[in-house]
This record gives structure tokens, sequence and C-alpha cells, in this order.
């Protein structure tokens, strides 16, 4: 052997594989929202570089393949996430995702995880900084529309930034209705429109392709988190609910990737990052506001990054090196 190829080889880094269990463990939503709000600034300020997602059809499932990149300063990252809407009935959920992340100067793998929790958490904690910005501080009755997995972490990234006192939950599965209520502490609702009459917020995170949002319904002045329908002809809400003044995390991804923007025709004020940076002044209060929520790449490299750090962390400096102590090397 080489003199000091025994420690090269010694030191030689590995890249780490991060399961769905280990990732529910390292990420914390403290640290997500507060990392959110920094994704939405710097990709508003133009510090990201990330194209539009690129979306393939799985037309024998009704599915979708989206592909999405992005490199900020300390994280290169591509994401594959795959929208089966009849994964439930296989005891999937509705959205898979699998996040590779790379050394933004060597490209190098760093880590290969799970993303489906990070994509379920991270999109209601951009939800959650939307909120904080744009709905009123004393928010504190949501209305749900949807009873998978993002109703579930909306309901827990809402009550960690607003006053939440009741949830009101309406799917059109009224078993998945009840389940998710037990499970996030809300009441089930007979219709879409009882759920939604009365409401301080407003999260539509369904599969639908046509509107279950009725703008006749929404209070004035109530904020609603539009996060489903992420296709050109897509809609979940109706054009009365577009209506109102519209806050994108993209304006060109709203321009060119959702229905309920291209399908009524409306305006984006602004990217909700331009508002958090002071490039935009929000809202005025007591007007009803629309989020419409894309998902960004950049989302998930920042939180993709939290989770490696987390990870790197807990092992300590030895872990760095050899991936000991739980996180299995990978390649």
């Amino acid at each position: 052997m080489r003199a000091g190829a025994g420690a090269r080889e010694r030191f030689t880094p590995v890249t780490l594989y991060l399961d769905d269990a280990e990732v529910r463990r390292l990420l914390r939503l403290d640290a997500l929202i507060e990392g959110m709000r920094r994704a939405l600034v710097e990709f508003s300020a133009g510090q990201v570089i990330q194209p539009l997602r690129a979306a393939m059809e799985m037309p024998r499932v009704s599915g979708i393949l989206l592909l999405k990149p992005a490199l900020t300063r300390d994280a290169l990252v591509t994401k594959l996430v795959t929208l089966v809407p009849g994964n439930p009935a296989r005891g999937l959920p509705t959205i898979l995702a699998t996040i590779v992340l790379m050394d933004p100067e060597t490209g190098r793998t760093l880590a290969v995880m799970d993303g489906t929790w990070i994509t379920a958490l991270r999109t209601a904690a951009v939800s959650a900084v939307a909120a904080e910005a744009l709905a009123p501080p004393e928010a504190a009755v949501v209305a749900m529309l949807g009873s998978g997995a993002l109703a579930r972490t909306h309901a827990l990234a809402l009550r960690a930034v607003r006053p939440v006192q009741e949830i009101r939950i309406w799917s059109r599965n009224p078993e998945n209705v009840a389940r998710c209520a037990r499970e996030t502490g809300g009441i089930a609702a007979a219709s879409a429109e009882q759920a939604v009459r009365g409401a301080d917020i407003v999260c539509t995170v369904t599969n639908a392709t046509d509107p279950v949002l009725r703008g006749a319904w929404l209070k004035p002045g109530a904020f609603v988190a539009a996060v489903g329908a992420p296709r050109p002809s897509w809609r979940e809400l109706d054009d009365a609910a577009m209506a109102n003044l519209v806050v994108a995390d993209s304006r060109e991804s709203a321009l060119k990737e959702s229905g309920d923007v291209i399908g009524s025709g409306v305006t984006v004020y602004a990217e909700l990052g331009e508002i958090l940076g002071g490039m935009k002044p929000p809202p005025a209060p007591g007007r009803t506001v629309i989020f419409k929520s894309l998902g960004l790449a950049v989302e998930d490299a920042i939180a993709a990054r939290l989770v490696y750090e987390a990870a790197l962390a807990e092992r300590g400096a030895q872990g760095v090196q050899g991936a000991a102590g739980g996180a299995k090397p990978h390649g």
C-alpha cells in the first residue's frame, strides 16, 4: 500500500441513504418553517437557479412524474416526485418522492433520501409562512378541503403560527374525513361549503381537477392556501375565488403550471418571497388573499440540507467521514 493511501481510504466520504423513518425523526418543523421563509426570499431575489419542473404523464394510472432540480448557495438537489391519485387504495401516499442531495462545488452525491415526508411537511411549512404573512393574526378557524397527508401536515404547521381553535375537514371520502379528523383533532364537515363558511383560513389540498372551492363561500378577509391542482388544466378554485388578490410562490410557475391561474386569467400580484423580502408591500388588512403554491425545488433543497446536516450532527465527526451510526451507505 502506498504511503498515505490508507488515510485517504479511511476518510473517503460516502453517500448517506436516509429512509422515511430517519427523515421524519431528523426534520424539525420550527427549523423547516424558518428555512422555507429563507428559501422563498432567496428565490424571489434571484439567488437560486431553478428551471421549471419537467412533467411526464403516467396515463395508465392517471398520474404524473415530476423532475425538480435546484441550485442554492449550499445545495444542489434533484427531486423525483410522483402523484398517483389511486395510491391510497393501495395503502400508499398519493405523493411519493426521492431527493438526491449533491455538493454544489463538486457535484458529488452527499445523500439520497426519501422525500415523501419532506414534500408533505415543507409544503405545509410554506403555507404556514404564507399564513403568518397574509392571514389575520387572530385567525382561529381553519377549513381543510382534502383529508390526506397534506391535510395532516397543514394542521400541524398552521397551529405553529396561528391560534387555531377549530379545523373543519371535508373531502369526498367520509371515512378518510373521519380518520383525518381523529388524527388532527379536527371535526368532520358534511360539505365543502359547511367547512368553508366563516373560516379564517382555507386550505385546498385535494386531487381535484374541477373546482371544489367557490368564492361565494369565502369570508371577507379570509386567507386561502391553494395547494392542489398542479397542472395547467386542473382547478381547485372557481373564478369567483380567484378574483381575489393572488400571491404565488413563483409567478412563472403559476402562469405556466397552475390551472387556477391560467383558467381564470387573473394577474399574480406578487410572489410570496417578494412580500417577505420587502420588494412588494403586503396586501391591505381585510383583503381576501389566495396563495397559489406550486411547490419549489429550492424548498426541497433547503429541507434536504436541513435533514443532512441533522444527520451529520447526530453522528458526529467520525460519522461525517464514515457514515457510522445508522445511516446506510448507498452505492
